[in-house]
C-alpha cells in the first residue's frame, strides 16, 4: 500500500474514534439529567400523582441504560432524552394541581 493509503486510514481511524468518544460523553450527560429529574418526580410523589408520566420516564430510562450497555450511544441520549420529556411533563402537572 502506499502512504497517501496508510495516512488516510490512520486520519479516518482517528475520526471515527473521536466521533464516539462524542455520542458517549452526550449520552451520559442525558442519562444523568434524566435521572436526576427523574429522582425530582419520585420525590413530589409522581409515582401516585402521575403515574403515566412517573411510569414512562422510568422505562425510557431503563431502555437508555440498556442501549448504552450495548454501546448504542445514538439510542440511548433519544431515549434519556425521551425520559426527561416524560419527567418535566409529569413535574408540571404536579405544579398545576398544587
Amino acid at each position: 500500500m502506499s502512504r497517501r493509503i496508510w495516512v488516510l486510514l490512520l486520519v479516518l481511524a482517528f475520526f471515527s474514534i473521536s466521533l464516539s468518544g462524542c455520542f458517549y460523553d452526550k449520552a451520559m450527560k442525558e442519562m444523568n439529567a434524566a435521572e436526576r429529574l427523574l429522582s425530582d418526580l419520585k420525590a413530589q410523589g409522581g409515582e401516585k400523582l402521575v403515574p403515566y408520566e412517573y411510569c414512562s420516564a422510568e422505562k425510557l430510562l431503563e431502555i437508555s441504560k440498556m442501549e448504552a450497555g450495548e454501546s448504542d450511544w445514538t439510542h440511548a441520549r433519544d431515549f434519556a432524552a425521551r425520559s426527561k420529556a416524560a419527567s418535566s411533563a409529569g413535574l408540571a402537572q404536579i405544579q398545576k394541581k398544587k
